[in-house]
């Protein structure tokens, strides 16, 4: 039971993440603000005396690879979907069964 609520959860936590980095690069959220313009990063970048922080983070660039990164949470949530049973096998410490 303990092994398949983690597979469950490691899942969950996939898609999560996944949607969030794929989507938060590029929708106005009204409390973060602009992915780009928002106030943690001015304060950052402001503290830390790197002006061009901001601009870099706001580049399309980094709001590629951040939501490259959310496709591949989404990936490997769908993949642990897809072979859930292998995977509870494995944490129990099961001998994974082979389909030939």
């Amino acid at each position: 039971m303990v092994a398949k609520l983690t597979v469950i959860f490691f899942i969950i936590l996939c898609l999560l993440l996944g949607l969030y980095l794929t989507l938060l690069p590029w929708v106005n959220f009204g409390v973060i603000g602009d992915w780009g313009d928002n106030y943690l990063l001015a304060f950052v970048s402001e503290k830390a005396n790197v002006p061009i922080l901001r601009q870099t983070v706001a580049s399309g660039w980094i709001r590629g690879a951040v939501t490259g990164l959310g496709a591949l949470n989404l990936l490997l949530a769908f993949w642990e979907m897809a072979h859930f049973r292998q995977s509870v096998e494995m944490l129990e410490g099961r001998e994974v069964k082979s389909k030939k």
